[in-house]
């Protein structure tokens, strides 16, 4: 059975997406792509004879492995078999399945026994040279010019992976190569210089220098541990397990991390990164008897260590005769006004030896009643109790050898600390004695086995999920195709439910939670010194390690510093690049995919529809509603009027209510708000830089549910978009809680999407607009709603009262509406009779009497607004955050308005992101990424790097790029344009599932983007020259000096800067 798995990613800078965490214990280290399913079953999505070719034909056989077991996995439609390679003793399982979306990963069983990170720097390590790919890093030189689906490697508390994807088969075989070979034959093994950079390293550049501690997985793990959130799951994760692998952070605590010494991290790999610790999988349409004959050229020069040392995970027992308490500190700020307050969860290990596959699955549905949604009863009782302002420690996680769960709040009073565990303990044992409600029980079961049939995992490869769910078992030598079965076991569980009720449930919360000693409750209480403390005993330690170094030792750190820095900087031979595997420009494809969008009317209503194969019966469907009458000031309460639409509930349905019925009859219902910026209709081209002030601002109510209860989803968005119960203080007051939370949280974490967002607010009506309403500015925004629902409540509801009136406007509403559809032929012609009903249900007239501007023809209102209250000065700015690292962004205008881009300006931005940049910030650096953007549509371009343990000599190597660009470019081989050109190539052809082809339709033509633009963005591409590179940096050189600074940073950064001669304002936010 499969589980939404949070795949956090540790290697790659350059798609920095972090996304909250739902569960401590099972969290790899890095940045974040998610696995958004359940586990799932796609209905007659495979036609029966290719099902029956893909499943009935007979498994490849190879004299080097011994076939195990071949089986048909019916939830999934795919052929699976197991070997065993004879020799080495490496396991592989190999999934036969009809999608060109091809997957391919090894997993190596690496528990740790000390929090020095040493799994977490291997897994960068491995990828930075290897025997047959002698460059410094293939793993860059793939990311550079690969057709990837996906390319990454990450840590998990007892495992780690390396996965790759990819639609091209000759792309895809060329990336496992790379990846066997770089785990099986690093250069870092042999080599202290890639563990010095990767992991850490004493560097001085003068013997009278202090010294520092530098390394990418070292700040890295600073940021980290910067961060409460990231601060109360580790000690809630610690505290649960005092005697296993999990009990320490596979991640690395930065004290710990400076103790790893280079002969412990080679041995590491030698104990680890055998065939014989191996678990292999491949997933997809390529041919199966290649994939065996591939891993034996890899594999057959290993022998089965069967003298190896265990790798196994060990179970911690529940041994704790009483429930612990401990108390912790996070680093706050010293600013006056500061409002931090304590956090807490409650945790417990809920088993000691294997769960079954029966017991799993009603734990998940037992975590659905208690958390899955706003109304599930834990979730209702913490929000609505007042006592704290976001949840946090998010339930269930079952992803590693045993389960945990884990629940609290964040913004508690210090006084209200204890109240918080009180009410979670006395809402369980409540549960436990009246029981969940059978309305409660369907919608649960009905929201996960609809998310397991689906099996949509979005843009994320879906074997790369089947292989993820796998793991939960086949890292514990557990059979792994169990994970992906779940029919059996559902069945069962509907029918204990049909006989016991809730007793199925109330029995094992009692059991596993409620009785359990093996609990602790952590408290982390903010501390306004202890960073000052922390960076204070940091230098002392350092200098303690300087004092007791001699003339000749220290000469040899600086001697070091130097020569690390010489390899860092020195390019690979063309030698060495000729060796990593590459596609041709012949190997692309030129024409870009285009698929159906059919736009008609009814009833004054625009409807989109989208006829597309294999929906599996499921409606996707989305209502658009005009939002443009509102004002710029009043739009700040768009997000609370919809956050209510979607769970207060109506007039006729409590909240409750209303959540269970969305469970029960659909896969999910949202609603948001939108700004889309739309291609004015009287254009040159699309590649002419814009005002932006060309957009549409909606509200989309979104749903899919299956083709026999498309007419509950159309009741339900009406019923939430005319009657949700806007007097609802209490919930709204939690909301902008726990937005004020999230807003702290993320620009703590993720300092340089805010940083990026801020620069671009100075130079582009959309870049103000996206900083206005989700920017470091809104913070305060959000604090001032937060003090008018609190203490004038009857003001904002009767403006939210007037918003709706205002948007639902029955002479001009329908004129703004768009409805959206996206399904099979049948599905789509099931859905007719009940969408006739919900046009017609819908308010406003359908002839409307007046009529919404043409926003492609006209400025939209709030652009008007936003150009008014825009600064004519862009200034420096440094945000100060309790931090120990930097995230600091130079930008501005690349091309101003009225001039003309192309593909082309892409291109180089990549190739400077993927190579000046990756080197000198990361690389050389110790950043965690360096990186750029580029959008060509407002022509602005920006620098930025995360978790960056430097501000002003960062600012210096973006100062220096466009000449280190220029001097590139003029020495640019045909090979490396091409190998941009690839990469670029591959950004712009992503897999993509039915609804997101219909959706990309739909966005074309709502945006008025036109088929031959789109194409002749893509020809620029293909035909980019020398001389666009050239032109690229020139023009990057020029507008340099005018960009502008955005840095989120700690106060003593900021001070340092200035110092450094970078002037800027400094504003105190946390």
């Amino acid at each position: 059975m499969l589980r939404p798995s949070l795949i956090l990613t540790t290697m790659l800078s350059v798609a920095l997406l972090t996304l909250p965490s739902r569960s401590f214990s099972a969290r790899p280290v890095g940045f974040a792509r998610a696995a958004s399913v359940f586990g799932a079953r796609p209905q007659s999505s495979i036609a029966a004879a290719t099902l029956a070719d893909v499943c009935d034909a007979p498994p490849a056989t190879h004299p080097a492995f011994d076939l195990l077991k071949s089986e048909t996995v019916a939830e999934y439609n795919v052929r699976t078999t197991t070997y065993r390679h004879t020799k080495s003793g490496a396991e592989l399982l190999s999934i036969k399945a009809d999608d060109d979306n091809k997957v391919f990963m090894v997993s190596f069983r690496t528990p740790p026994t000390r929090s020095d990170g040493v799994a977490h720097i291997l897994e960068h390590s491995v990828l930075c040279g290897s025997k047959k790919y002698p460059t410094k890093e293939p793993f860059v030189e793939l990311i550079k010019g690969s057709l990837n689906t996906f390319l990454n490697a990450f840590t998990y508390p007892d495992r780690t992976c390396y996965p790759v994807a990819s639609l091209n088969t000759k792309d895809f075989k060329n990336l496992v190569n790379v990846y066997l070979d770089a785990v099986f034959h690093p250069r870092a093994k042999t080599d202290p210089m890639v563990h010095a950079q990767e992991g850490w390293h004493l560097e001085a550049e003068d013997v009278s220098d202090d010294l520092v501690y530098k390394g990418v997985v070292f700040n890295e793990m600073k940021g980290v541990y910067s961060q409460p959130d990231s601060l109360l799951n580790r000690e809630s994760m610690r505290s649960l397990f005092p005697d296993n692998a999990y009990g320490v952070d596979s991640g690395g605590d930065p004290k710990d991390i400076v103790k790893l010494s280079f002969d412990e991290f080679a041995a590491f790999h030698t104990q680890n990164y055998d065939p014989s610790n191996a678990k292999i999988f491949f997933y997809g349409d390529d041919d199966e008897a290649e994939r065996l004959s591939l891993l034996d050229s890899y594999l057959s020069e290993f022998s089965d260590s069967k003298s190896r040392p265990k790798s196994a995970v060990e179970y911690q027992k529940k041994t704790f005769a009483a429930p612990l308490r401990e108390t912790h500190h996070y680093p706050s700020s010293d600013a006056e006004g500061s409002d931090a307050k304590p956090m807490l969860t409650v945790n417990w290990l809920l088993n000691d030896s294997q769960m079954s596959s029966y017991d799993s699955l009603a734990l998940n549905v037992l975590d659905h009643l208690l958390l899955g949604t706003p109304s599930s009863v834990l979730h209702k009782e913490l929000v609505e109790s007042q006592l704290g302002e976001a949840l946090t420690g998010g339930g269930l996680s079952d992803e590693l050898l045993q389960a945990t769960f884990s629940i609290g709040l964040k913004g508690v009073d210090e006084s209200k600390l204890g109240d918080v565990e009180a009410l979670i303990e006395s809402t369980l044992a409540k549960v436990v004695a009246e029981g969940f409600d059978k309305s409660a029980i369907d919608a649960s079961i009905n929201t996960l086995e609809f998310s397991m049939r689906e099996f949509n995992t979005g843009s994320f490869p879906k074997g790369l999920s089947l292989v993820l769910g796998c793991m939960s078992k086949w890292n514990y030598d557990q059979e792994p195709t169990s994970a992906l079965r779940f029919e059996e076991d559902l069945a069962a569980v509907k029918a204990a439910v049909a006989k016991d009720g809730s007793k199925v449930f109330t029995d094992l919360l009692q059991k596993l939670i409620v009785d359990n000693n093996h609990k602790t409750t952590i408290t982390m209480k903010p501390d306004p010194t202890l960073e000052a403390a922390e960076l204070k005993e940091e230098k002392e330690r350092l200098a303690a390690i300087k004092a007791g170094l001699s003339e000749e030792q220290m000469r040899e750190v600086v001697e070091k510093t130097k020569l690390l820095k010489e390899l860092q900087a020195k390019e690979d031979s063309p030698e060495a690049i000729a060796t990593i595997p590459s596609l041709s420009l012949d190997d692309l494809e030129t024409k870009v995919k285009e698929y159906p969008v059919s736009i008609s009317s009814t009833a004054g209503i625009t409807t989109a529809t989208s006829s597309l194969p294999s929906t599996s019966g499921i409606l996707y469907s989305s209502l658009a509603v005009d939002v443009s009458d509102v004002s710029l000031e009043d739009a700040l309460l768009l997000p609370i009027l919809t956050r209510l639409m979607q769970e207060a509930g109506t007039s006729l349905l409590s909240d409750v209510e209303m959540s269970r019925k969305v469970g029960t009859y659909t896969g999910g219902v949202s609603v948001g708000m939108s700004m889309l910026p739309v291609l004015p209709s009287k254009r040159e081209s699309a590649s002419v830089v814009r005002e932006t002030d060309n957009m549409m601002t909606k509200i989309f109510l979104k749903g899919k549910a299956t083709k026999d209860q498309t007419g509950a989803l159309f009741s339900i968005f009406n019923e939430m978009l005319t009657d949700a119960n806007l007097a609802s203080q209490g919930k709204v007051v939690e909301m902008l809680k726990a937005k004020k939370a999230g807003l702290e949280s993320g620009i703590q974490g993720s300092g340089h999407s805010y940083a990026n967002t801020r620069l671009k607010s100075r130079y582009s009506v959309s870049g103000y607009l996206d900083e206005y309403f989700g920017g470091i500015s809104s913070l305060d925004k959000v604090k001032a709603q937060l003090d008018m629902a609190e203490n004038n409540w009857p003001a904002m509801e009767a403006k939210l009262e007037s918003l709706r009136e205002l948007i639902l406007k029955e002479t001009k509403c329908r004129d703004g509406m768009i409805l959206n559809m996206v399904g099979d032929e049948a599905t789509l012609e099931a859905a007719k009779a009940p969408l006739a009903d919900f046009l017609d249900a819908l308010p406003g007239s359908p002839k409307p009497s007046s009529r919404f501007p043409d926003f492609k023809a006209t400025s939209h209102p709030w652009a008007t607004a936003a150009k008014k209250a825009m600064s004519a000065t862009p200034a420096n700015e440094g945000f100060v955050v309790p931090t120990q690292v930097s995230y600091v962004g130079l930008g501005g205008r690349l091309y101003d308005v009225g001039e003309k881009t192309n593909g082309a300006a892409s291109v180089v931005a990549r190739h400077l992101r993927t190579g000046y940049l990756w080197d000198t910030v990361r690389v050389i650096g110790g950043a965690y990424g360096g990186f750029c953007m580029f959008a060509p549509g407002s022509g602005i371009f920006s620098y930025l790097s995360y978790r960056d343990p430097n501000f002003a000599t960062t600012l210096d190597a973006y100062d220096a790029a466009a000449d280190a660009l220029l001097e590139q470019a003029e020495k640019l081989t045909d090979e490396q344009l091409a190998t941009a050109i690839i990469g670029t190539i591959g950004d712009l052809d992503g897999a993509m599932t039915p609804d997101q082809k219909g959706n990309a339709a739909y966005m074309r033509w709502l945006t008025g983007e036109t088929a031959e633009e789109r194409q002749a963005f893509r020809d620029d591409v293909l035909a980019t020259t020398k001389e666009d590179f050239i032109a690229f940096a020139r023009r990057l050189k020029s507008r340099n000096p005018a960009f502008s600074t955005s840095v989120v940073s700690s106060k003593d950064g900021c001070k340092d800067a200035i110092a450094a001669g970078r002037a800027m304002d400094v504003i105190d936010v946390l």
